[in-house]
């Protein structure tokens, strides 16, 4: 098993630069036993970068978790058991950190305002998506959320992230406001993502230590993907 380094805590989705070793190796891909990488997965892209030894690099250009992280990479490849340095592409990360947890934000205000569940998203650097369903959207329920979801921005709400039994989360969030209902029951202990005094939900993406971190979002349009349900598109106001 890889260790996965931004797993554990907040902090953990802030390392940028870290150790390993490879400990298997494919065609084109390594095997690490740790890594910052973020694997592709709940609607969020992998993290790139790149993996140093020696005077020598390779580029990770995709990772992948189908059992096993794979870190695909574009060069040279180093033989198992290379201790090696990871650097993560910041910019990229950062970005996908700010608007995962302005996803959680705007599922959150739309499960609150209109009884609305989150049925899918796909986070990007410049802009994302959600999908809600049941609801159909007007223009002024658009800027009520964009309004709603700013004001939580400005609070400065902390994020943590922890580890929790499912049986303790049961009894202290609506299952449906998290989805938490729709994870297989087989799944007894939960990473949890909470924005202090607003959002409490199963996840494992990586996030941002604090709300103020988050520009203003900007609700760019809504689109109809079907009867009840709605798209909303984001971006931030910089």
């Amino acid at each position: 098993m890889t260790k996965l380094l931004y797993m554990e805590s907040i902090e953990g989705n802030y390392i940028r630069e870290f150790e390993a070793e490879v400990v298997d190796s494919g065609e084109d891909y390594l095997v690490l036993d740790k890594t910052a990488f973020y694997p592709e997965g709940g609607g969020q892209p992998c993290d790139k970068g790149f993996l140093r030894w020696g005077n020598k690099k390779c580029e990770v250009s995709h990772v992948t978790k189908r059992g096993i992280i794979k870190h695909f990479v574009t060069g040279e490849k180093p033989e198992v058991g290379t201790k090696l340095w990871g650097e993560i592409d910041w910019k990229r990360r950062y970005a996908h950190m700010k608007m995962h947890t302005a996803q959680h934000i705007i599922s959150g205000v739309v499960f609150d305002e209109y009884g609305a569940r989150t049925v899918g998203n796909q986070i990007h650097e410049d802009y994302s998506r959600v999908d809600f369903y049941p609801v159909t959207f007007s223009d002024n329920d658009l800027k009520r959320i964009e309004k709603r979801c700013n004001e939580i921005i400005k609070n400065h709400l902390p994020v943590k992230i922890y580890k929790e039994e499912r049986s303790l989360l049961e009894r202290r969030v609506n299952e449906e406001r998290c989805n938490l209902d729709l994870l297989p029951k087989s799944v007894n202990v939960l990473r949890i993502v909470e924005i202090e005094g607003f959002d409490i939900c199963p996840c494992a993406g990586t996030h941002v230590r604090n709300t103020n971190e988050i520009p203003p979002i900007n609700i760019i349009k809504k689109e109809s993907k079907g009867k009840d349900k709605d798209r909303i598109i984001y971006s931030f106001r910089e």
